[in-house]
């Protein structure tokens, strides 16, 4: 049962290096013509083509799920719900709390909400795929908590 709880965890936060890795040199790297919309509102559907990155992820976790349910890899459970979980506070964290894709979580206030929007600001002041920061999620540079005094 440990295990299967470290795996979990484990591979929750070796998702937010993938999605800083995915964001830097996928997204504003060969991929951008998917990513662009996402930095410049071209277009008028809440939908944006950036979000197949979001299902990219879906199925990559429910390939672990099948992986498990067939037998095949034990812990296949643990890294589908791990990697759901992290999807799951992307969704919250980036497209709700921060982009307010709904209009929920606007009063957060305290120190490390104030850090992550603007350490998300500063990566959207770029509307090209070049010389971007901040590609992270939820591990926000030191320098912005100390901004968010």
């Amino acid at each position: 049962m440990w295990l299967y709880i470290l795996v979990f965890i484990l591979t929750f936060f070796i998702m937010e290096f993938m999605a800083w890795f995915t964001h830097k040199y996928i997204m504003h790297g060969f991929l951008w013509s998917l990513h662009k919309d996402h930095h410049r509102k071209d277009h008028d559907s809440w939908f944006e083509r950036n979000d197949t990155f979001f299902i990219f992820y879906a199925l990559v976790s429910i390939g672990f799920f099948l992986l498990w349910q067939n037998g095949i890899l034990d812990i296949g459970l643990a890294i589908g719900l791990g990697i759901f979980a992290y999807g799951l506070t992307y969704f919250l964290v980036h497209d709700i709390f921060i982009h307010q894709r709904f209009k929920i979580f606007r009063n957060a206030n305290n120190r490390y909400a104030k850090a992550l929007r603007r350490a998300h600001k500063m990566h959207h002041k770029h509307l090209g795929k070049s010389h971007g920061e901040c590609f992270g999620m939820l591990i926000v540079p030191w320098k912005y908590y100390r901004d968010a005094k």
